[in-house]
């Protein structure tokens, strides 16, 4: 077997493999940084199914965030939509600012025709 065959056949192994896995915890915190920049999380330390299973869970906490949602009393202000599991190999989400009067207002101009 030649070595680029060697190359070829270790780059193309499943994210889950052993192999895989074994390189990915080998990467630095430069590297984390990169990848994530990227926005690649099949490089991350997570396998496919973690990714999967961290995406039922932010699903399940959706679901129960409508549910309370609907059926809170009216009177009650709503509570706090749920933030999403952090994977490995992608960008943190940041929190938008609140919305200005000013900024709504253009909003609106904007929306209805104006300029």
């Amino acid at each position: 077997m030649s070595w680029r065959r060697l190359r070829i056949l270790i780059e193309h192994l499943p994210p889950e493999s052993a192999t895989m896995t074994a390189l990915r915890n080998q990467l630095d915190d430069d590297d984390w940084a990169e990848h994530a920049e990227r926005g690649e999380p099949e490089a991350a330390r997570w396998s496919q199914l973690e990714q999967l299973t961290a995406a039922l869970i932010d699903a399940v906490r959706r679901v129960e965030y409508v549910l309370i949602c609907v059926n809170r009393d009216g009177k009650s202000p709503p509570p706090d939509p749920p933030e999403p599991i952090p994977r490995p190999g992608t960008k943190t989400r940041t929190k938008r600012p609140p919305l200005s009067d000013e900024s709504a207002e253009t909003l609106f101009r904007l929306i209805n025709g104006g300029a």
